[in-house]
């Protein structure tokens, strides 16, 4: 595809909130000359050893928007998270908004619907969200027009969502310091990432590149904004023009060493439906896990 057109001059207002229990920024994206707001990659917390869910962090993010008076349009996963389970359809039902995500969530719904052997209430259509991007696509946010990059590797599902000046990259990218996300879980693939960082670094230098995650590599201050140019320059995984072959070796090598995320089996389960907590016969809210099935 070509790349549409950048607005670097259009500035949208962008607000993180960093959830410490999954390294996770969500973010509150606006346009200052409307007030219309989208919600990005939002958090509902977990007690998973106590099996109890909790809303700490959406409300807060629900209170902001509220102080603010912004009026709440879009609600955002840049993927289908494998380490935090999302919010969104709690925060759209407090302030309403569209729930997107990226069209080939058709592909990670048939995956993990086998691995969690779900059965035929599991519509694997994508029909559980209100809009599934495709490459390009376009969408206003008040007056600030927005386009999607299909960014696969960590997930089939990945998307990078432009607004203006700002890029939210969700996990194909960390900060320099931090390179890129895993690409071993079912449908992953380190060649596809490479491709899909390369494509978010053809953008222009200046552009504002906002993480979904950051740890805080060697103890430093935690972070979620650098610019395509920094990641260019000094990405340890694909900086100082890393070759393909090198990145996929890399990667490679290291994901066989990642222990599975902690919260990845609850994760799935909801994220795959657009946050909302699977349910057994009798209507229970109930999770699954799959012996040996990752």
């Amino acid at each position: 595809m070509t790349t549409p057109s950048v607005a670097l001059d259009t500035h949208p207002d962008v607000e993180g909130f960093f959830d410490p229990a999954t390294h996770t920024i969500s973010y509150i994206v606006s346009d200052p000359a409307t007030g219309i707001a989208a919600v990005i990659d939002s958090v509902m917390d977990i007690d998973y050893a106590a099996g109890r869910i909790t809303h700490g962090h959406a409300d807060e993010i629900i209170a902001r928007i509220k102080d603010r008076n912004l009026h709440l349009e879009w609600i955002i996963e840049t993927h289908v998270h494998a380490d935090h389970l999302s919010a969104a359809p709690y925060i759209q039902e407090q302030l309403g908004g569209k729930i997107g995500i990226g069209a080939r969530i058709m592909e990670v719904q048939e995956t993990f619907g086998k691995i969690f052997n779900e059965g035929t209430r599991f519509q694997r259509d994508g029909s559980q969200f209100d809009r599934l991007f495709k490459d390009g696509d376009s969408y206003m946010l008040g007056d600030i027009r927005c386009f999607t990059l299909s960014t696969p590797g960590h997930t089939p599902a990945c998307m990078v969502h432009v607004i203006g000046n700002a890029a939210f990259v969700g996990d194909t990218l960390f900060m320099p310091d931090g390179g890129s996300a895993r690409a071993d879980f079912p449908g992953g693939d380190a060649g596809q990432l490479y491709d899909s960082i390369q494509k978010v670094l053809s953008l222009p230098d200046d552009m504002r590149l906002f993480m979904c995650h950051d740890y805080g590599p060697n103890g430093r201050d935690i972070r979620w904004e650098t610019t395509v140019g920094e990641e260019k320059a000094h990405n340890i995984h694909v900086g100082g023009g890393k070759t393909r072959a090198e990145f996929i070796r890399f990667r490679t090598e290291r994901d066989a060493q990642l222990a599975m995320p902690k919260l990845i089996l609850p994760s799935l389960q909801v994220n795959m439906r657009a946050g909302e907590v699977p349910t057994d016969e009798d209507g229970r809210p109930m999770l699954k896990v799959p012996v040996n099935g990752l």
